[in-house]
């Protein structure tokens, strides 16, 4: 696992942006909000997402896996070593920290675009003559 590994598995998700950020980290956000961190260059943590409460808790049990810097209460878990946890595994891991973000968002920005990949938009009532309809003022 390194950088560019993750950047494949984080980019391949939908509406997913990479930022670098604090220096050398490399974050992937979607909407916005982080749900992965890389570092660029040698650092002691290699690799930190979010995970839910129930991973968190079995995650920090597994050696070379630590409660993330700055953000466990949040239950982020770190990744100290690059072989900590199997490429497949990591993979899904990735995968679900991206869906707990998103979960998170409001729901115009969970939901995805219809097909024609526009948003769904009203169009303004018309009265029998095919003039718009005003609101009455009161």
């Amino acid at each position: 696992m390194d950088a560019e590994w993750v950047r494949k598995i984080c980019l391949s998700l939908p509406h997913t942006a990479e930022q670098v950020q604090w220096g050398n980290d490399l974050l992937f956000k979607v909407h916005g909000k982080m749900f992965a961190v890389t570092p660029l260059e040698p650092a002691p943590v290699c690799l930190s997402f979010k995970c839910s409460d129930e991973v968190y808790a079995e995650l920090t049990e597994r050696p070379n896996i630590i409660p993330a810097p700055y953000l466990a209460r949040a239950k982020w878990v770190a990744l100290e070593t690059r072989d900590a946890i199997a490429l497949d595994e990591l993979a899904e891991l990735l995968r679900k920290s991206y869906k707990l973000v998103l979960a998170k968002l409001p729901k115009r920005l969970r939901e995805p675009a219809d097909a024609a990949g526009s948003k769904k938009t009203t169009k303004p009532t018309k009265n029998a003559k095919g003039v718009k309809r005003r609101k009455a003022r009161r």
